[in-house]
C-alpha cells in the first residue's frame, strides 16, 4: 500500500516527493511506457476542453518537469491533437483512443493519472477551473455507490 503524499503544487525540486518508477497503457494494451521520476503537481482540471476529450466531469493529469518518459512498446500506434489555437493537446492510442502521456508543452511531462498501471502516490494538487464544473457534479457526491455494476 503506497502512503499517499500532499505536493506542494510548485516546481522546486527540493519540495518533490521520493523519484519513483511508474508503468503504464492503453487500454487495448498496445501502448506501453514507463515514467521514471517525481511528479510535481496533479491537477484535476474542470476547463470545457478536458470535459471534452475525456467526456467526464474532468481530466485527472499529473505534471512533470524532470521525469523521463520511455515508450516500451507501441509508440508508433501514440498519434496526438492540438486543439488549433489554445495550448490544449492531449496524445492518444491511435487504437483505442485511450489517453497517453503528452510532451506537446516544452519542457513538461503530463502523464493522465488513469493511463497508469501502478499507484499515484500523492494527492490531486488542485481542482482547476473549477468554474466551469459540469452542473451535475456536485449532485453526484449523493448519489448510491456499487462496487461493481448494480443488479
Amino acid at each position: 500500500m503506497h502512503r499517499l503524499q500532499r505536493q506542494s503544487g510548485g516546481t522546486d525540486p527540493s519540495k518533490e516527493a521520493v523519484v519513483t518508477e511508474h508503468l503504464g497503457s492503453c487500454l487495448c494494451g498496445t501502448v506501453r511506457f514507463k515514467v521514471e521520476g517525481a511528479f510535481e503537481s496533479f491537477y484535476l482540471c474542470h476547463c470545457q476542453h478536458c470535459k471534452k476529450d475525456t467526456g467526464s466531469a474532468h481530466a485527472a493529469n499529473l505534471f512533470s518537469q524532470s521525469a523521463k518518459l520511455t515508450w516500451q512498446s507501441g509508440a508508433d500506434a501514440v498519434t496526438s491533437f492540438t486543439l488549433p489555437g489554445t495550448r490544449h493537446s492531449r496524445s492518444f492510442c491511435k487504437f483505442c483512443g485511450s489517453a497517453l502521456p503528452n510532451t506537446q508543452a516544452a519542457g513538461v511531462l503530463t502523464v493522465p493519472a488513469g493511463s497508469l498501471d501502478t499507484d499515484v502516490s500523492i494527492l490531486p494538487t488542485a481542482h482547476i477551473f473549477s468554474s466551469s464544473k459540469a452542473n451535475w457534479e456536485e449532485a453526484s457526491e449523493e448519489v448510491p455507490t456499487f462496487d461493481g455494476l448494480p443488479d
